[in-house]
Parts: C-alpha cells; structure tokens; sequence
C-alpha cells in the first residue's frame, strides 16, 4: 500500500516537474540505503542516464522561469511530464518492467497499468501548471513566472524526498498544495476581473 503511495506522490510530482522524480529516484538508489530500485528500473542508477537527466532539468529549469518561453515548454511538456509520471509511478510502486520492444508484451505485463495510472496522475499538476502559468503571467506582467517555476521545483523536490521517506506526508503536501494553488489562481482571476481596463 505505501509503495503505491510513494509511486503516486512522485507521478504527481513529475505532473510539476518531469525530471525531479527521476534524478530523486536514481539517486537515491544510487548513492542511499533509503531506496532499492527493481532490477527493471537499474538503468536509473546509470552515470549516462543521470547525466541527461540532470542536463534536461537544468534546461527546464531555465526555460520554465521565462515569460512566454514557460508556456510554450508546458505544451512540450505535455508528453515528457506525464510519460515521467508513468515511469516513476512505476518504479516507485516497484513494479516489474517488460520489454518496450515487445509492445504486446508490455500491454500484457504487469507494468503497464501502474504506468497508465502514473500517466493519468502526472497530467492532473501539468494541466493545471499549463493552464494557471497564463494566468499568473498576465496578472503580474511576467513576474509570476520565476516565482511560480521556483516553487513548483522546490515542491516537486520536496514531495520526491518526502515520497521514499515518508509517503503518507508526501500525499499530504500534495493534495495542500493542488489546493493552495487552484485558490490562489482564482484569487488572481477574480482581481484582474475586478481591476478596471484603460480606455
């Protein structure tokens, strides 16, 4: 049971940032006694695997503080967030893997329906982020956007980490901050309706 958590907290995690739950994961395994990936999910552990990784979070960190560049990454995201979901839901409910040469087998496997969920999870967070960073961006004439995308990655690390030590808080945290952020976008909505319009 908490293993399904840790994988949903984390899938909800990748929904705010595709490349958190992964690194977290892989290093954790890696260099901890707190995680032991599946023989199926050793490729995480992998220098290579790590180094591309950490080379694309950098590049979503950068590009997803921009104003204008944030929206066009959150509609390329819209396939790598909730394909990281499914990944890391995956591993983190540890699951056995099959072959994704073999597509029959796989859809067959035991692996595929905790990836569909992971999936399904991930794209609750990204949709939200996809239609609030709009929002957030015009209401504060771009300034949102640092702002939020910080947040969002402090969360993201948070949440992973809470994720394999404590799963139950992990959720938690979750469900807080979908709260938190859906009030706070209304709270932006309803003032830029409010405020009056030159001319």
């Amino acid at each position: 049971m908490l293993e399904a958590i840790t994988g949903l907290s984390l899938a909800a995690a990748a929904g705010l940032n595709a490349y958190i739950p992964l690194l977290g994961l892989g290093l954790l395994s890696r260099f901890t006694e707190l995680l032991s990936l599946p023989d199926g999910w050793s490729w995480l552990e992998n220098e290579w695997a790590l180094g591309i990784l950490g080379v694309l979070f950098v590049v979503e960190i950068f590009v997803d503080k921009v104003p204008a560049l944030d929206t066009v990454n959150d509609v390329l995201q819209s396939v790598v967030r909730p394909a990281s979901g499914g990944l890391v839901f995956s591993a983190g409910a540890s699951s056995s893997t099959a072959a994704v040469a073999d597509p029959e087998a796989f859809v067959n496997s035991s692996a595929f329906w905790p990836f569909v969920f992971g999936v399904l999870i991930a794209l609750v967070p990204h949709a939200f982020k996809l239609v609030s960073r709009p929002v957030v961006n015009l209401a504060t004439a771009g300034l949102g956007a640092a702002v939020m995308s910080t947040l969002e990655d402090i969360a993201a690390v948070v949440v992973t980490v809470l994720a394999v030590l404590l799963p139950l808080v992990a959720l938690g945290v979750m469900v807080l901050l979908t709260v938190l952020g859906v009030r706070w976008v209304a709270r932006l909505r309803a003032s830029r309706r409010n405020t009056p319009q030159p001319g």
